[in-house]
């Protein structure tokens, strides 16, 4: 069953494409004639929609991946549309089209189950499935776009009233997502019909992340119900902490060929060579990624005594040499940026190699050792290799002063290597499973959610934040003597701050800060009011090549995509706007304000 719905999705393609070509119905009568007949079917049918998780699609997944590496933690190669207001209103976007497709796709399905000839557990379940993929699209809408034109039926262009009807409200949208998330919950076969399905778990998860993000969208941009959104996230997240077990190996869980076996993932996307693969893992091993971290989000990582970096008083000197600021710091900054250190070719062999020796400076190994011991020989190893196995010679390793080897750059000092695995050994081939929705979401949101609720206590960081920090090997968040971080927000209270913090450093580089800013309301005062840097570095050490801020002979790296400063956020693109030719086909549906 390894790898099935990758295959049921080339068995769907195989059935349509196979019918003689004189006696092929239209798609819609086939669907209703032939599929929806059987529960087996139901089933057959249901697996295409699990295609729209993105898993670790770039192509998919650019909006995801690309805006959260380009927010006030993390940096892409040419600075953000988003954050140099030169986000247009386009004639056409994916984003609003694609998923109307899948919606179209879901209720087909939910309009033929009362008279198919199947159990009403059958049915119920199905109708599950159904309105859980539905939700799913409906809450990316609500992302971006808040209210939105709601459809329940697979409509056709002779359905004039709904194709052209206007925008529901945000209330409206969220509350109909909650309650068919609800509906799922209650009345989905719990432990799914196949391995790798939507279960009731997986239900709970989606729950977890809608809830969150609509209660709290709602209390930080001054709308009214936000505790109903919030207590379903704090409920469903509780159900699945209580039932469930954190993976003690976090690189693992985004660096493994089968993620079937692994405790605490929900639901996880499914690649296999010669099936189904990608190119994230690439992406880590060669010249074309270059996502980093920026120094604000390096220090975030607290030390493993639980102090935020700042709040030591040799700070200043600790960051000036990388040895020293990675030392004793929260296992998975490791996981997440290349740790320093530094390899030689050995004697009679020159240029880019596979070999490589130490240099004779125990300092230059001390992350090669620890590495060796912290990860698995096929993921996070030192020294840093491209696709073919050559080796970078030294970390950090800047692209204006790539030593002879263009690969494996970085622009801040802080290079992502969160997806780095040695699995595969042809480029743009790779086959780690992508985990779709896991325990470590589920716990920073449970965080949040009881927060924001007034219900955050010792036991609840105990089970949430705890465990995670634990796994990174940091102390635990102890609620009666937090230490201060000198960069903390004002506006946020220590606890929440500590809270944010978790979740900023779990998920970092999973296309989740983006929306974190957003629905909190903190993009003008976290990404847009200062100009991202990275990390600090003498010049000379890098024959001058690398930029740094003032033009200084020693200071913190000032990355090409931050030459310009950000434009202040303007309040308008909290919201995305609506593609203009949505309007101009349907008038009543009408622009969000400030487009």
């Amino acid at each position: 069953m390894k790898k099935i719905f990758v295959l049921i999705g080339f068995m769907i393609f195989v059935l349509y494409s196979c019918t003689d070509e004189l006696e092929r119905l239209p798609q819609d009568q086939f669907l209703v004639e032939n599929t929806f007949t059987a529960n087996a079917n139901f089933e057959t049918y249901a697996w295409q929609l699990y295609g729209m998780f993105p898993g670790y699609d770039l192509d998919v997944l650019d909006l995801e991946f690309d805006t959260d590496l380009m927010c006030d933690n993390n940096n892409g190669n040419n600075g953000s549309d988003w954050l140099q207001g030169r986000i247009i209103v386009d004639a056409e976007s994916e984003d609003y089209s694609n998923p109307y497709s899948w919606i179209r796709t879901a209720n087909i399905m939910l309009d033929n189950i009362d008279q198919a000839p199947i159990t009403d557990v059958d049915k119920n379940h199905w109708r599950s499935i159904g309105l859980f993929f539905r939700s799913f699209q409906y809450f990316r809408l609500l992302n971006r776009y808040g209210g939105v034109p709601w459809i329940e039926t697979a409509i056709s262009e002779a359905d004039t009233e709904v194709l052209f009807s206007a925008r529901e409200s945000r209330d409206v949208v969220a509350a109909n997502i909650l309650r068919d998330l609800t509906y799922a919950e209650q009345n989905i076969i719990a432990e799914g019909t196949a391995p790798n399905s939507i279960t009731q778990d997986v239900v709970r998860a989606l729950i977890s992340r809608f809830g969150l993000f609509e209660g709290t969208w709602r209390k930080y941009h001054g709308l009214s119900d936000a505790d109903t959104y919030l207590q379903a996230s704090a409920n469903a997240s509780q159900a699945l902490i209580d039932g469930h077990t954190l993976h003690p190996n976090y690189d693992e869980v985004f660096n493994s060929a089968d993620l079937a076996s692994t405790a605490g993932i929900f639901l996880h996307k499914q690649y296999e060579v010669g099936i189904l693969t990608h190119i994230i893992t690439s992406r880590m091993r060669n010249s074309a990624g270059n996502w980093d971290l920026t120094k604000k989000g390096a220090d975030t990582y607290l030390f493993t005594d639980g102090t935020p970096v700042k709040a030591n008083a040799n700070w200043t000197d600790l960051e000036k040499d990388p040895y020293t600021e990675f030392r004793d710091r929260d296992r998975r900054m490791l996981i997440t940026t290349v740790p320093p250190y530094q390899i030689q070719n050995p004697p009679g062999i020159s240029g880019n190699t596979t070999e490589w020796e130490h240099t004779g400076d125990p300092t230059h190994r001390e992350y090669i050792d620890f590495m060796a011991g912290l990860s698995q020989p096929e993921i996070h190893q030192l020294p840093d290799v491209n696709w073919r196995g050559l080796t970078v010679r030294r970390s950090p390793h800047f692209r204006k002063n790539n030593r002879g080897h263009g690969y494996n750059v970085t622009q801040t000092g802080y290079k992502l290597w969160k997806y780095f695995d040695k699995l595969a050994s042809i480029q743009n081939q790779d086959f780690a499973d992508a985990p779709i929705f896991r325990l470590g979401e589920i716990m920073v949101n449970h965080a949040e959610a009881k927060y924001e609720l007034g219900e955050f206590d010792q036991e609840v960081a105990d089970v949430s934040v705890n465990k995670l920090r634990g796994r990174g090997g940091v102390a635990p968040l102890n609620l009666t003597g937090i230490t201060e971080d000198p960069d903390r927000d004002p506006e946020i209270p220590s606890v929440l701050w500590e809270i944010r913090r978790e979740r900023a450093v779990e998920l970092m580089g999973e296309g989740y800060r983006f929306d974190d800013l957003r629905r909190w309301r903190k993009m003008a005062d976290y990404a847009t009011s200062e100009r991202q840097v990275g990390r600090w570095i003498v010049a000379s050490d890098e024959d001058n090549n690398v930029p740094i801020v003032g033009g200084a002979a020693e200071g913190y790296v000032l990355p090409d995509a931050w030459n310009n400063a950000p434009t202040p956020w303007p309040d308008h693109y909290y919201l995305f706007p609506i593609p203009s030719n949505e309007i101009a086909i349907n008038p009543e549906i009408e622009q969000n304000p400030g487009w």
